[in-house]
């Protein structure tokens, strides 16, 4: 037990006042009571860390740091398509210009996350200890794009359940061995549904009415990365949190692949743009 020199008290700290998480030094027990409570002496005394003083529970990401904004996915003829940037925000920075928020799991599986990247990493980890012991079972069986979602759900529902959640929204989309596809979305709190198109974050506003009105699930492929591409561009527009660096991935029942970060065409010149206020009541 470290025991520094005595302080000298500001006016703000008056003596026999005792800061948080610390205990006076004591060289008197009788000034600690029967259920071992500390009574400071009157007078300046010196201080030393109580190594036993609880200190609350460990809340590592109770609120997220670096953070990824939406990500879009749709089924189309041949399996399934998903696209989202590359930023990785710092708060309201635009700090990491290059993070991939979308892995492989698997053959036939393509796993996207908005939110704290740490947790994404985390998420990541168990996953490939879950397709390692898939691969070690050499039963002639992978695990499906449907399996991993529930067991994704399984493990953000238990976290939620600990009230030390995984600050993600998954999407999660593939093609079975049978050749169905699939796609399905994951909530922080474990919360999840299937559709023929899924979005996360400010997506879910702006990119899905596009995906109601132009998606379907029979779509040629080049129908379908051009709706992606208008729902990311939209997104880049309207949402703070999003840079015109994107990567795009596909899943087919021949694999999964997902490709190297590129930018799309933007057109800055509408009115809209210019002069954004015009039409804003009480601006400048």
């Amino acid at each position: 037990m470290m025991r520094p020199d005595a302080p000298n008290y500001s006016p703000l700290l008056n003596p026999g006042v005792v800061p948080q998480g610390f205990v006076p030094f004591q060289t008197n027990p009788g000034n600690v009571d029967a259920n071992g409570a500390v009574h400071p002496l009157a007078g300046g005394q010196p201080f030393v860390v109580c190594a036993h003083q609880p200190t609350g529970p460990h809340t590592h990401t109770q609120y997220p740091y670096v953070t990824g904004t939406s990500v879009l996915a749709i089924k189309y003829k041949d399996g399934i398509m998903m696209a989202c940037d590359t930023l990785g925000s710092y708060g309201s920075t635009k700090r990491y210009k290059s993070v991939e928020r979308m892995s492989v799991v698997g053959q036939s599986t393509v796993i996207g996350a908005s939110g704290e990247y740490s947790d994404f990493k985390y998420i990541l980890n168990l996953l490939d200890d879950l397709t390692t012991h898939d691969y070690c079972l050499d039963d002639g069986q992978q695990l499906s794009p449907k399996e991993i979602c529930s067991y994704l759900t399984r493990v953000l529902y238990n976290r939620r359940n600990k009230f030390d959640p995984l600050w993600n929204s998954l999407v999660v989309g593939g093609v079975s061995p049978k050749g169905e596809s699939f796609l399905g979305m994951i909530s922080m709190i474990g919360t999840a549904y299937t559709d023929s198109h899924v979005a996360t974050g400010f997506g879910a506003h702006l990119a899905r009415p596009l995906f109601r009105e132009k998606q379907y699930d029979d779509m040629p492929e080049d129908e379908a990365k051009a709706l992606l591409e208008d729902a990311l561009r939209v997104c880049y527009y309207r949402d703070k949190q999003s840079i015109n660096k994107f990567q795009m991935a596909k899943v087919t029942k021949d694999g999964a692949s997902i490709s190297q970060p590129y930018a799309l065409a933007t057109a800055w010149h509408y009115e809209a743009f210019v002069n954004p206020t015009a039409a804003a009541i009480g601006s400048w």
